[in-house]
C-alpha cells in the first residue's frame, strides 16, 4: 500500500517547496485528477531528485496557435520552470486517424507531409512560450508503427465498447443516427498507449481532452504502471463570447497576428471574459491577477482600461515591449482621438474605375464571401472616407487617396 503524503519524509524546506509548486499548478485549472496524487508526485520527485515527466500530446491537424492554446502552454511552462521534463508528442500516427473530439463527423486523415509541415509550425510558435531547447520531442509513429495486430487487439481488449461510447461526441452521433467509423475508436486507445510508452507522470490538456487523457490513466493501470495525473485546463471562449476560440469559427486571436490586429481584437472582447483571460492567458503572477480583478470588480479600474492592459500584455508577450507600445498608441490614435492610422495598407487601383460597393470590398479581399460582405454593409460596418455605407449596390468611383474601412480595425487606402 502506498504511503500518504503525511507519511512521506520531507524536510521543512521541501514541504515549503511542494506547497509553492502546488499553488502554481492548481492556479486556473478546471480539474486535477487526482490532486493528492499530484502532490505526492511532486514530493517524490524531490526525494528521488528526479524530474517529473509532463506530457502534452499534439494533434497536428491545425498548426496555427491562438490564445486558447496558450492556456495549456502557460501551465506547461510552470512545470518547466520548476525543473520538470516536458515531453511533446506529435501525433503523426494518430493524426492520420484524426481526433474525433467535438466532431459531428469523422475527421479527414492527414498525410505524412502535412503532419510534418504542421509540426514545424508548432515548434516555431511554441518557442514564444516555452524553452524548446529543454523539450523532449517525440513522434508517436516511432512506437505505434511497431505494434503488431496481436498487440492492438490486446489493447482493445482492455476497454469496453460501453466505456467508449460514453464519450459525448460518440454518444451524440449515435443519438442522431450519424455514422461512427470503427477506426475512430482507436484514437483514444493509441493516445492512451502513448502514456504507457512514455511512462508519463502528468498529462495536461483542455477539458475537451478529458476522455483521451483519462484513457492514459486507464491503460497505465491495466498494464501495471503508475498512473499519470490528469490536469485539465479550461477552454477560452472566442471574441463572440460564446463559442470556444477556434480559427474555423473566426473568433480567435492568433499569437502570430500583427501587433495592431492582436491589440484591436483584444479590445473587442466582451467585458465578462476579462477575468478569465487575465487568469489563464497573461502569465501574470497570481497576486497581480488578483489585484487587477479586485480593482475591476470594485469599480476602481474601468473595464476599458483593464482591457487595454490585457491587450498590451498580449502584444508584449508575442511581439515585445516596443511593438506593444506602438500598438497601444495606434489604438488610441484611431479610436480615442478618432484619427486615421498612420500605417494604413496601400492598395493599387486603376484610377477612375467604377464598381458597386460590394464589388469594391470583394476586389480588395476585405471579406471571405459575398454573403458576409453584404451582412457587414447592411449593418453599417463599411465606411468610405469615414462615411457609413449601407447599400451593397451603390456605385463607387475608385480614386487614389480613397480610404475603405471595414469594422473598427481594417483600413486600406487606394493609390495609383
Amino acid at each position: 500500500m502506498k504511503p500518504t503524503f503525511e507519511e512521506m519524509t520531507l524536510t521543512d524546506e521541501q514541504l515549503r517547496e511542494v506547497e509553492r509548486q502546488m499553488a502554481e499548478y492548481t492556479q486556473g485549472v478546471d480539474d486535477i485528477i487526482p490532486t493528492e496524487e499530484l502532490k505526492m508526485k511532486v514530493a517524490k520527485s524531490m526525494i528521488d531528485k528526479r524530474p517529473l515527466k509532463v506530457k502534452l500530446g499534439l494533434d497536428p491537424s491545425a498548426p496555427d496557435i491562438h490564445l486558447g492554446h496558450t492556456v495549456v502552454l502557460n501551465k506547461i511552462r510552470q512545470f518547466q520552470e520548476n525543473g520538470h521534463e516536458i515531453h511533446l508528442i506529435i501525433g503523426d500516427f494518430t493524426g492520420k486517424i484524426g481526433d474525433p473530439t467535438g466532431k459531428s463527423t469523422a475527421r479527414v486523415q492527414l498525410t505524412d507531409e502535412v503532419v510534418k509541415q504542421n509540426a514545424q509550425t508548432y515548434f516555431d510558435q511554441f518557442g514564444k512560450l516555452i524553452d524548446m531547447d529543454r523539450v523532449v520531442l517525440h513522434y508517436n509513429s516511432k512506437w505505434l508503427k511497431g505494434l503488431s495486430l496481436e498487440d492492438v487487439i490486446g489493447l482493445a481488449g482492455k476497454i469496453t465498447v460501453a466505456r467508449m461510447i460514453e464519450r459525448d461526441d460518440f454518444e451524440e452521433r449515435l443519438a442522431l443516427g450519424k455514422p461512427i467509423s470503427l477506426h475512430e475508436f482507436f484514437y483514444p486507445l493509441l493516445q492512451g498507449y502513448d502514456s504507457i510508452h512514455l511512462e508519463s507522470d502528468i498529462e495536461i490538456g483542455g477539458t475537451d481532452q478529458h476522455f483521451n487523457i483519462l484513457m492514459g490513466r486507464h491503460f497505465q493501470e491495466k498494464f501495471g504502471r503508475e498512473k499519470q495525473v490528469a490536469i485539465l485546463m479550461p477552454l477560452l471562449e472566442g471574441l463572440d463570447g460564446v463559442e470556444k476560440m477556434s480559427k474555423s469559427k473566426h473568433n480567435y486571436i492568433g499569437i502570430d497576428e500583427s501587433p495592431a490586429d492582436m491589440y484591436g481584437k483584444t479590445m473587442s472582447l466582451p467585458d465578462e471574459l476579462m477575468p478569465k483571460f487575465f487568469t489563464l492567458a497573461t502569465g501574470f503572477p497570481q497576486e497581480t491577477i488578483e489585484a487587477t480583478l479586485r480593482a475591476l470588480s470594485s469599480g476602481n479600474l474601468h473595464p476599458r482600461d483593464a482591457k487595454m492592459r490585457l491587450a498590451k500584455r498580449f502584444v508584449e508577450l508575442y511581439h515585445g515591449e516596443e511593438a506593444a507600445d506602438q500598438a497601444e498608441q495606434g489604438f488610441k490614435r484611431v479610436f480615442q482621438l478618432r484619427l486615421l492610422p498612420e500605417d494604413m495598407e496601400q492598395r493599387k487601383i486603376p484610377n477612375g474605375e467604377s464598381v458597386t460597393l460590394l464589388e469594391a470590398v470583394m476586389k480588395f479581399d476585405l471579406f471571405a464571401s459575398k454573403s458576409e460582405a453584404k451582412r457587414m454593409i447592411a449593418g453599417g460596418g463599411v465606411r468610405i472616407n469615414g462615411d457609413k455605407q449601407t447599400d451593397s449596390d451603390a456605385p463607387i468611383l475608385l480614386k487614389a487617396g480613397m480610404i475603405l474601412q471595414v469594422g473598427k480595425r481594417k483600413f486600406i487606402q487606394l493609390k495609383d
